[in-house]
């Protein structure tokens, strides 16, 4: 990435997103995990922990804007952003395992999701708001340039799917009985989260300047 200088109102903007995120990831995580142990519920266990390592994600990109919104030299922000962006990179690996592990328990021991109100209310306010949440960071992303920022929105795109696929799973198996549909739908997801963490990994840009 080329640093340039942050543009101050898409800085504040970028901020704002990302603040917001990892306070509710935060407050996501405790609810989801609350929820899971009341209703022994491994999907909103899983929920949980997902909304931990997106928390995380959150975290060092809020750092990374922190710093170039203090006005620290380009070559401090293109290091920092480099740094940054592999670490989004791997936590959307940790966020394959996850996946790949939750689902694959799921199915082997055929458990159906387990029906949580509070658990349905989480998932559906996740699944209205994350999604207008990564839209504003992907165009501050293009706005500021940031591969960084661009794949932790991507992360919160993620959060959308999986709460997607959550309800899918309590819907499915209530009217049709489908238990496994969870499950698989979460396990879709997959390749596309390997390619962006190979991305993130390496570096690569994200094409946030075209």
């Amino acid at each position: 990435m080329n640093a340039i200088a942050m543009d101050t109102r898409w800085g504040r903007i970028a901020i704002g997103l990302v603040s917001a995120t990892l306070v509710y990831n935060i407050v996501e995580a405790i609810i989801a995990l609350w929820s899971g142990a009341v209703a022994d519920s491994v999907a909103l266990l899983g929920f949980g922990l997902d909304s931990g390592i997106e928390t995380a994600a959150a975290a060092v990109v809020l750092y990374r804007l922190w710093v170039e919104y203090r006005g620290a030299d380009g070559v401090q922000v293109a290091q920092l952003e480099h740094r940054v962006h592999q670490f989004v990179g791997a936590t959307f690996l940790v966020l394959v395992i996850y996946v790949v592990g939750q689902a694959g328990w799921t199915l082997w021991t055929r458990e159906a999701p387990a029906e949580s109100f509070v658990g349905i209310v989480l998932a559906v306010v996740s699944l209205v708001t994350m999604p207008l949440v990564s839209l504003g960071k992907l165009k501050a992303a293009k706005e500021l340039g940031s591969a960084a920022l661009r794949a932790e929105a991507k992360e919160t795109l993620a959060c959308s799917y999986l709460s997607f696929a959550l309800l899918l799973g309590l819907g499915a198996n209530a009217a049709m009985g489908w238990w496994w549909a969870d499950p698989v739908a979460a396990l879709l997801m997959v390749p596309w989260l390997v390619k962006e963490g190979r991305e993130g990994l390496s570096g690569d840009d994200c094409g946030c300047h075209d």
